[in-house]
């Protein structure tokens, strides 16, 4: 399978961080974005950025703008469906999509995602992870996993389901994912591979852990 394009999916409302984006939030001497992009750029032939509002403010990372091609922030599907439009323009047959705010994912990402869809005949992979005590789960086959549905590999051929999906008004991306065969990819490395940057506290977090892997 050919390496897809990747589309970062930046178009939250950060609400609990305050509003903004954060992305562009501090993380050592860069940001959370640019960590985020040094860990997709080798996994991926070129990227985009899905975000809503003034493209401007991204303009030093040199990465295409996607807004969601529906109305009043329909949630994670519309990035994704900006992202497969794009990829259709640039003849592509799949995209992966990562979060703008999740700086630590794994460096094999796409291969992995990549390698749970042999013998589909539309790459649908969403990336999932082992419970946890005390976590909320949802049962899934083989077993209970945390789905991370912003980390997924999605095929250009269906983006007009999708279209048609969002227009009808579904927003659960496993509500979408599911009845398309999709599968999941278990990432169960160490360290919370999917940690995100939702609050201050996490921030912080997110600072103490990259000073330890300096």
């Amino acid at each position: 399978m050919s390496a897809p394009l990747g589309v970062i999916l930046a178009g939250g409302r950060a609400t609990r961080m305050g509003g903004g984006d954060k992305g562009l939030l501090a993380l050592g001497d860069s940001t959370v974005l640019d960590h985020v992009i040094d860990r997709l750029t080798p996994q991926v032939a070129a990227m985009a950025l899905s975000a809503n509002g003034d493209p401007a403010r991204f303009a030093r990372f040199g990465l295409p703008v996607l807004p969601d091609p529906l109305p009043d922030f329909p949630g994670p599907l519309a990035g994704v469906l900006a992202g497969l439009d794009w990829a259709a323009a640039e003849g592509a047959e799949t995209i992966v999509t990562v979060a703008a705010d999740t700086p630590f994912f794994p460096r094999d990402l796409v291969a992995r995602l990549q390698g749970a869809a042999e013998g589909q005949t539309h790459p649908l992979v969403l990336a999932a992870t082992p419970r946890g005590e005390g976590e909320r789960t949802k049962s899934m086959r083989g077993g209970r996993l945390i789905r991370h549905p912003t980390f997924g590999l999605w095929p250009v051929a269906l983006r007009d389901d999708l279209r048609a999906a969002l227009t009808d008004g579904l927003r659960k991306v496993v509500m979408w994912t599911e009845p398309h065969g999709g599968r999941e990819a278990v990432f169960d490395d160490p360290g919370e591979p999917f940690f995100n940057v939702n609050t201050p506290a996490d921030l912080d977090a997110a600072r103490a852990r990259l000073e330890r892997a300096e």
